[in-house]
């Protein structure tokens, strides 16, 4: 039986991927017919090609959790996978994974993953922080500050900090030099390969 302290770990990396999905959620939902072919701060997407991604990742957790891998999974979330309607399939698959997650014991499952068999609270972390970094990727390409909440560049940048040099796996762009006084939000970015300056063009 897990003891109250690993409850508590479990409960707390669940409610910051829920918080950092429900924020991507909102800013989804902002989304214009127009702006989905906007630029983001990852150079090759567009605003469109970041929510298919992070809808992507969504689609996989149900699969990873049940035990699937990478193999059995094939290729059958690679594309596109919003179809005529975006906003609609990125709610979907945000549901399915956060029912996945929650549901008693799938923290504690083995997911194989890629590079590596984690438990299912590893690939919990993984997926909040994704979801913290790409809400401000999203929240920028939307022409809105990407503040995060001080809990949210907190948590993601302590894990980020563990990976070692993110570059390396070919998902990021190389680290971005930040100051020594930088505040959480500004040294997340940087460590992630994201210009915390940056902004739309024009």
């Amino acid at each position: 039986m897990a003891c109250q302290h690993e409850r508590n770990a479990h409960r707390d990396v669940l409610d910051r991927y829920t918080e950092a999905v429900a924020e991507f959620d909102r800013l989804v939902g902002m989304v214009l017919r127009r702006q989905w072919e906007l630029p983001t701060p990852c150079s090759e997407w567009t605003v469109r090609d970041l929510v298919n991604h992070l809808t992507a990742e969504q689609l996989w957790v149900p699969e990873m959790l049940a035990g699937a891998t990478v193999a059995q999974v094939g290729s059958y979330f690679d594309g596109d996978v919003l179809g005529a309607d975006p906003a609609g399939t990125w709610a979907a698959a945000a549901a399915a994974a956060g029912a996945a997650f929650a549901v008693p014991g799938a923290l504690d499952r083995t997911v194989h993953l890629s590079y590596a068999d984690r438990d299912g609270l590893g690939y919990c972390r993984e997926m909040a922080v994704d979801a913290v970094v790409h809400g401000w990727d999203l929240a920028r390409a939307l022409g809105g500050a990407g503040r995060m909440s001080a809990q949210a560049a907190g948590f993601a940048l302590a894990e980020v900090q563990r990976y070692g040099d993110l570059s390396v796996t070919g998902m990021f762009a190389p680290a971005v030099p930040t100051g020594p006084d930088a505040d959480p939000q500004t040294r997340l970015l940087g460590l992630a390969g994201r210009d915390p300056g940056w902004s739309p063009p024009g």
